[in-house]
């Protein structure tokens, strides 16, 4: 008799649908999978020791680079982590516009996993239709920061400027005619924030055509229901947080439960799956983005009624306007040694968690009195998930990894850092 052995193959890192660098090492019967290892590290750029190293405003911009689709979320676990070692008060206007940007993010976030996990699945229409909308949102990152996706725009004690008067607009060229570019401009004429107001209205058609598209489909249901299911009281128990805890039907959500910046003042719904499948995990990210979009229509009204200052005036902390800078001698002074040596924060501990589009997202920063942190740990949410994989994927088929993978929504930069 011949001896039967199980087959074990390599899932990436080079695999389409491994989002990233995971090479996920499958031990496979047939074609069930017995065992799964991922492989994590591909990635690491050391973050953390990296922002140990130098003073504490130069390693926002490091935050951007962990998830590269969540990019102001992850700046803001971190601002809010320094500011409570310094004590430091946020303007209410700076508050609403930090809660419209990480709520734009989440909608970044979301958009991309559905197109993502779309293709993975073999829908490519709503890879292009997301895109679409996405395209917009990262118009609004670049009128505020200048880069459409590394904004480092949230700093400690505020965001680095107000919003814009004017929406950058299209310019004829050999690529794009004249008439084009009206039509492009059409919803440019005004503010920052009367565009953003016109997405608003636009949006939740937008997510009507991708719920058309997937949400009834048979083949999308076929490759979604029971798949990777994970139950309540196992999803805590393993770490889950974010909407794959929700998914699994917990109502724990941070921007309720601990309430950060103006969020006890919006109104919104947490949305919860019974089962904590693949399917449930979909229908709970495409609401969020439904209710995501109703909080930003709500800080969009706040802030048309309320202008006001966007820093904290403590110039130990926070830089003078550019005017000042330019004109007064003592500005110039506070700007050169905030941007070269940076401000000491006060001895002690402190952790600051965000409800980051993929879960918690935690900084726990070690401050020795120095200008820079004595240590600093980032709490990523991916990491938790990625290790429940082998106990997700047992028992199903080869062609289910993708799709588990995918609604894992993993980024390899906020796991490896």
């Amino acid at each position: 008799m011949s001896e039967f052995k199980n087959y074990t193959v390599n899932f990436g890192p080079q695999h389409p649908a491994a989002h990233g660098v995971l090479r996920l090492v499958l031990e496979l019967d047939g074609e069930t999978v017995v065992h799964a290892d991922p492989h994590v590290g591909l990635l690491h750029r050391g973050t953390e020791k990296l922002a140990e190293t130098k003073p504490f405003n130069q390693s926002i911009g490091y935050m951007d680079r962990l998830d590269y689709v969540s990019m102001m979320c992850n700046e803001h676990g971190y601002v809010l982590a320094i500011e409570k070692l310094l004590g430091i008060e946020v303007p209410l206007r700076a508050q609403y516009i930090r809660v419209m940007f990480s709520e734009i993010t989440r909608i970044l976030n979301h958009l991309l996993w559905i197109a993502s996990n779309g293709l993975d699945l073999g829908a490519m229409t709503v890879f292009l239709y997301a895109f679409r909308e996405r395209e917009d949102l990262m118009d609004c990152y670049e009128a505020v920061s200048g880069a459409r996706m590394h904004a480092t725009y949230f700093r400690p004690g505020g965001v680095y400027r107000d919003l814009p008067e004017q929406m950058p607009k299209y310019e004829p060229s050999k690529f794009r005619s004249q008439k084009d570019c009206n039509k492009l401009n059409k919803n440019r004429q005004g503010s920052m924030l009367d565009f953003i107001w016109d997405f608003t209205e636009r949006f939740p058609k937008c997510v009507d055509e991708y719920e058309t598209l997937l949400t009834n489909n048979r083949i999308w249901k076929q490759r979604t229901v029971g798949i990777g299911a994970v139950s309540a009281e196992r999803a805590l128990q393993l770490g889950f947080t974010g909407p794959m805890l929700r998914a699994s039907g917990v109502a724990w959500d941070l921007r309720k439960k601990q309430p950060y910046e103006v969020y006890d003042q919006l109104d919104f719904d947490i949305p919860i799956g019974k089962e904590g499948d693949c399917y449930d995990r979909y229908l709970v990210r495409v609401e969020e983005m439904r209710q995501s979009n109703h909080i930003i229509r709500q800080c969009v009204q706040w802030l048309r009624d309320n202008p006001g200052t966007v820093m904290a005036p403590d110039h130990k902390v926070t830089p003078p306007t550019r005017e000042h800078m330019k004109g007064d001698m003592e500005s110039l002074i506070h700007h050169f040694k905030l941007f070269t040596e940076g401000y000491c924060v006060p001895e002690g501990e402190a952790y600051a968690a965000v409800e980051h589009p993929k879960g918690e997202f935690g900084i726990y920063l070690l401050s020795d009195g120095a200008n820079k942190p004595y240590r600093l740990k980032i709490r990523a949410p991916g990491f938790a998930h990625i290790s429940a994989m082998n106990e997700m994927l047992q028992g199903h088929m080869l062609a289910d990894v993708p799709a588990i993978i995918a609604t894992l929504d993993i980024v390899f930069g906020d796991i490896d850092r």
